[in-house]
């Protein structure tokens, strides 16, 4: 007889896993960084214009699942760290009973000089002045294109789109 239970994790407890992976994860990242930054410095380079800016936001989603959303200019490709150009807005997506909105920081950006593409699946967000922004947007049900409305006031984008209603499945057929 085992005196030792073993105990389910709570979701703190997942919650906490899932920072200190995080946290190594940035660890390293950094490292990479600062590794990237002296050899290009001892090679007299200039090492680009900054803002250099890395975030992420943790979800958990309706099936209980954590979310790990990356933001910012830099990613991670082939284990080392690259710098973008563009930078890649914070987003929420909003699903509401027959709408979906999108709704994107983009501090800085002109009104004149952001551009927004839907179709039925997504909206690609492009905005440049001085700093570049894009982010490709999945969205959770389809949309109809042209009822998009965008606005955008104190570095927040926020775009409503209206849902398609389903068509029926099919047509029934009458037996002779």
């Amino acid at each position: 007889m085992s005196w030792f239970r073993r105990r389910r994790k709570s979701f703190f407890d997942l919650l906490e896993d899932i920072f200190r992976e995080f946290e190594e994860e940035f660890r390293e990242l950094e490292e990479e960084f600062e590794k990237l930054a002296s050899r290009v410095q001892s090679r007299g380079e200039e090492f680009g214009k900054g803002p250099y800016i890395y975030g992420v936001r943790i979800t958990i989603g309706p099936d209980g699942v954590p979310k790990v959303e990356e933001f910012g200019n830099i990613r991670m490709a082939r284990g080392r760290p690259q710098i973008r150009e563009e930078m890649e807005p914070l987003v929420d997506v909003i699903e509401r009973d027959d709408e979906v909105w999108i709704v994107a920081d983009i501090p800085g950006a002109n009104k004149d000089k952001i551009k927004v593409r839907a179709t039925e699946d997504k909206v690609v967000i492009k905005a440049e002045n001085g700093k570049k922004y894009y982010k490709e947007v999945e969205l959770p049900a389809k949309v109809d294109p042209k009822s998009a409305k965008a606005s955008y006031r104190n570095g927040v984008l926020e775009i409503k789109l209206k849902k398609i209603k389903p068509a029926e499945e099919g047509t029934e057929v009458k037996v002779e």
